[in-house]
């Protein structure tokens, strides 16, 4: 059986292994795949194993052979699973693998915001604490999150493990999702009050995204959404980049009319030069590198190597 991983470098850029893939059958892996070498790389593959490049009816029509495709995300958009599907092309995704180090990197955006340590760095490399009569300095007052509201966009397994953390912090937590009936619901031991998006805009100091990108929730983080946000709210994103308008967020940040956001996702990746976020006031911005530590990306690559070799048994787990 021929197994063709199209994009592998970006889950292995070296510290890990394709082993466990290469037991299963012929391996070949590209770093990287363009669109006019998908097919000539693909031919043959029962396997194809896929991380963001696209697999379109098209290229499936010409790839007789075909039989499974490996997702190496938890996203599926990057596969057209409907045409899959009428071709008899078994699909599997890698769900959860990433909670633990998105949880992290989530609050790493927020205590980044809270007590202002990059700009806070910047002063202390430019000179400003060595100048200060004191033995302390800051420009800008930290800010406690202890008994702050704490809003969630998206109550799933990532979301439920935010609300932990939030927790911890003892912030207060409230959540909003198009399946989640208003009220307070006891979550994980958690009691969480859900509600709706308006009024998780006007009542949240922390707005944290952690909902998967639909046709509804496109740019649901627009100008009317931000009009209503406490002047003083921190924004975060890990969840896809297309829920915010950025047009619209920069505009809030520049005006003051939000505190700050923490992104590690845009609406396009890499982002071009002319992205407005880029450069925004009280913007800071990350690579798309909440997955990406060493123990979530070893996670990915045992589960979609498991993924696969449960399809070689005639039981597929995590089909799409």
């Amino acid at each position: 059986m021929k197994i063709v991983v199209l994009d592998g470098q970006c889950l292995n850029p070296g510290d890990l292994t394709w082993d466990a893939f290469a037991a299963q059958g012929e391996l070949e892996v590209y770093d990287i795949s363009n669109p006019e070498n998908v097919l000539k790389r693909s031919a043959g593959a029962t396997a194809l194993i896929t991380n963001k490049t696209v697999l379109h009816a098209e290229t499936m029509d010409r790839l007789p052979d075909l039989r499974y495709i490996g997702i190496l995300a938890t996203g599926v958009n990057v596969v057209d699973c409907d045409a899959a599907k009428k071709r008899n092309i078994v699909v599997s995704n890698v769900p959860k693998y990433s909670t633990a180090s998105v949880v992290q990197c989530t609050f790493a955006h927020l205590l980044n915001l809270s007590f202002h340590l990059a700009s806070h760095q910047a002063e202390v490399a430019a000179g400003a604490w060595a100048k200060s009569r004191d033995f302390c300095f800051w420009k800008t007052t930290p800010v406690e999150l202890a008994g702050k509201t704490f809003g969630i966009v998206g109550l799933g397994t990532i979301g439920k493990a935010v609300a932990q953390v939030a927790h911890a912090f003892g912030m207060k937590t409230i959540a909003y999702g198009p399946r989640l009936k208003e009220g307070t619901q006891i979550v994980d031991g958690l009691s969480i009050d859900c509600v709706s998006l308006d009024r998780l805009a006007r009542e949240s100091d922390v707005i944290s995204l952690h909902c998967p990108l639909t046709t509804n929730n496109r740019g649901m983080i627009g100008a009317d959404f931000l009009d209503k946000v406490k002047p003083t709210a921190f924004l975060i994103n890990t969840a896809r980049g297309p829920l915010i308008d950025e047009p619209a967020l920069a505009d809030a940040l520049n005006r003051g009319a939000i505190a700050g956001a923490g992104l590690d996702v845009l609406s396009t990746e890499p982002p071009g030069p002319d992205n407005p976020l880029i450069g925004a006031k009280n913007c800071f911005i990350t690579p798309h590198i909440a997955w990406a530590t060493y123990e979530s990306r070893a996670r990915l690559m045992q589960i979609a190597a498991e993924n696969l070799a449960m399809f070689l048994k005639g039981t597929p787990q995590n089909r799409v």
